[in-house]
């Protein structure tokens, strides 16, 4: 009798698991009554999950979700806020003259997790981007490299305490894919992704990471660099693989990036010494004004070759690249290989001289 009761509970369990679903209470102190609430799978933001209507400030919310997801929760026409959750009962406590931020949550531990990356991450994020932009638009010193080279092994190192803390959290995929334009290295991207529990995978975000380290792989240091063609300053077409056979560097920069015209005043000196020793340079230029471009590459003395779509930050070899901040570069052999990546000032020309000799 006690083995059939046994059985039943097993074959019960399955049924069990399907029948769980997310279910959202709110008590939102202030919120009118009428007020829409209307809970959105970030993922797919055009249909939204569920949508109900406060009474005396309460709500509740339920359905089914496919794992662990980042959701959108809208409160009445201008409250919105991202909660990380599963199928499970959660509570939401909180006011509505409140930054919706400061609301609590209980009976999650994913969405515990997220507000924690979240305390971790956002300010360094924030900090991250203003030294990117200053680097950008005028200020290329010295210290403000340093800065930015400091900020971004802080993140990496958070990155690693926090999946570090909590290997099995959805959250912690997410703390990857937040950085991975931060992680050249593809070999620390999958020591992390190996180190997460299956858990932490079983989600949207665990099929974007497994796909992100694939994609990563074809732009690593040792792979083979994409092929790609773009119209030069004459509009005609010029294709990386013509360069089989030669060193070629690809640069990305543009006419309006302070850095990277300050950079071109070292590069055109290293064209200059190796030119002659099997080495050019493949410009591509993130302008958007043909005019623009045109007078930095006279005014820079730009005597290599010079690509661009004139988009902007949607120029279609950066974005195949992930070019994501600039100036950025590639070093490619003459078999297509990409032999390192960033090579600026001394470093370019100490990575030639090792290649070609003095």
């Amino acid at each position: 009798m006690n083995r059939i009761v046994f059985l039943s509970v097993i074959f019960l369990l399955p049924l069990f698991a399907l029948a769980q679903k997310l279910t959202l209470n709110g008590q939102i102190t202030g919120l009118p009554d009428g007020s829409k609430v209307v809970l959105t799978d970030l993922e797919n933001p055009g249909a939204p999950l569920q949508s109900t209507e406060s009474k005396a400030g309460a709500f509740t919310l339920a359905t089914k979700l496919e794992g662990a997801s980042l959701l959108s929760l809208g409160v009445g026409d201008s409250v919105k806020t991202a909660v990380f959750v599963g199928n499970e009962t959660v509570s939401v406590k909180g006011d509505i003259s409140q930054n919706a931020e400061d609301w609590t949550y209980s009976g999650s531990t994913v969405q515990d997790n997220f507000v924690e990356f979240q305390d971790i991450f956002v300010p360094k994020f924030g900090a991250l981007n203003k030294l990117v932009q200053q680097l950008q638009f005028g200020n290329g010193s010295e210290e403000i490299r340093t800065k930015l080279d400091n900020a971004v092994m802080d993140i990496q190192k958070s990155v690693d305490d926090f999946i570090g803390k909590n290997p099995a959290s959805p959250v912690s995929t997410l703390a990857i894919l937040s950085t991975i334009n931060l992680t050249e290295d593809v070999s620390v991207l999958e020591k992390r992704a190996n180190s997460l529990k299956p858990a932490a995978l079983s989600n949207v975000f665990g099929g974007q990471l497994k796909q992100a380290i694939v994609s990563a792989k074809f732009n690593a240091v040792g792979s083979i660099a994409l092929d790609f063609s773009q119209a030069d300053t004459t509009g005609s077409q010029v294709s990386l693989s013509q360069f089989r056979g030669k060193y070629v560097l690809v640069d990305f920069w543009a006419s309006w990036c302070g850095p990277c015209r300050k950079e071109n005043h070292f590069l055109v000196k290293t064209f200059d010494k190796y030119k002659d020793k099997n080495f050019t340079v493949l410009g591509v230029s993130l302008d958007d004004d043909k005019e623009d471009w045109l007078k930095a590459i006279k005014k820079d003395e730009l005597n290599w070759t010079q690509v661009s779509d004139l988009k902007g930050w949607e120029n279609a070899v950066a974005m195949k690249y992930k070019i994501t901040s600039i100036p950025r570069n590639l070093l490619i052999g003459p078999d297509g290989k990409i032999l390192a990546k960033d090579l600026r000032g001394d470093a370019l020309d100490d990575k030639l001289a090792e290649l070609l000799g003095e």
